[in-house]
């Protein structure tokens, strides 16, 4: 039988097995963790420096050897030079993508978000061979199709549009976020939709007012990955898309890259800005998106 004596000393031994963590140790570990988190982030932001510096040297300097890192001369004009190349309209090419990307955006998520709460709440007969055709959509390529979609906007006089292009990135990014929706719904305990119905709401109501706000980081999750697909999209806008207003940034950037001259000034400074808005969206998102990326992660 165990006495009273004998819990104590048990309890005094697994005291001293365990490690002490003295305030030194966790602030040493705390810098090194942070250490370790400068270094990656350094390795990632490298290369955009890089960039922004390079749009504010000459081309001379950039193609100098041994290479300058910061500019002896900062030409800040190149920005506003790049704006007025009479070949490449950028202004439009700017407005170009963003009407694209955000109509696409927007028509995925129409038509993802019902898609994925009816396909998370309803066993229909099929069920796992429609989500199973829904994720091999998503290994097509619009540029193994270009010949066929061609034909199709030439048909339905669409061709050389922003229409032709919203429909092409809404397609092909379409199935990302049916899955992405798909497995937020699931989440969510069906007793609280039936609650609901319980207190007088119908279906529709039941999904505005109660499904949606709790799978909003899901929806946050799949339009930033559906922007930024939709925003770097450059094969299908480079067939699809024939008039220079009409084509975003992506297709604009080549136009300063020559078989035997290229105006590196000029393509930093259109990558930089084409970035802006991107960077923009996270940092206002960003919250959000960490919690639809990390959700389910814990149980």
């Amino acid at each position: 039988m165990t006495t009273p004596a004998d819990v104590a000393r048990i309890e005094q031994d697994i005291g001293a097995a365990e490690p002490v963590v003295t305030p030194a140790r966790t602030r040493r570990r705390r810098w090194e963790l942070t250490a370790v988190g400068i270094v990656i982030a350094a390795m990632f932001l490298l290369p955009f420096v890089v960039m922004v510096l390079g749009s504010l040297k000459s081309r001379a300097e950039i193609l100098r050897i041994p290479p300058t890192y910061l500019p002896r001369e900062w030409h800040l004009d190149n920005y506003a030079t790049m704006w007025g190349t009479p070949e490449t309209p950028l202004p439009f090419n700017l407005v170009s993508t963003v009407v694209i990307s955000a109509c696409a955006t927007a028509l995925v998520l129409i038509v993802a978000i019902p898609a994925g709460y009816y396909t998370a709440r309803h066993r229909f007969p099929g069920r796992a061979v429609f989500l199973g055709l829904v994720l091999v959509t998503q290994m097509l390529q619009p540029t193994v199709l270009v010949t066929g979609l061609i034909r199709q906007f030439f048909t339905l006089g669409i061709n050389d549009t922003w229409l032709a292009m919203i429909l092409v990135n809404a397609a092909f990014n379409l199935s990302f976020a049916v899955w992405i929706l798909h497995s937020f719904f699931a989440a969510v305990p069906v007793e609280i939709e039936e609650a609901a119905l319980l207190d007088g709401l119908n279906r529709w109501q039941t999904l505005v007012r109660v499904s949606l706000p709790l799978v909003w980081p899901g929806i946050v999750t799949a339009t930033i990955f559906v922007v930024v697909a939709c925003w770097n999209e450059f094969a299908a806008s480079l067939v699809v898309l024939t008039t220079p207003a009409n084509q975003p940034l992506s297709v604009a950037l080549t136009k300063f890259v020559g078989q035997y001259d290229t105006a590196w000034q000029y393509v930093f400074a259109i990558s930089t800005v084409g970035i802006i808005p991107v960077v923009v969206l996270f940092a206002l998102i960003e919250k959000r998106l960490v919690a639809g990326l990390t959700a389910g992660s814990v149980k």
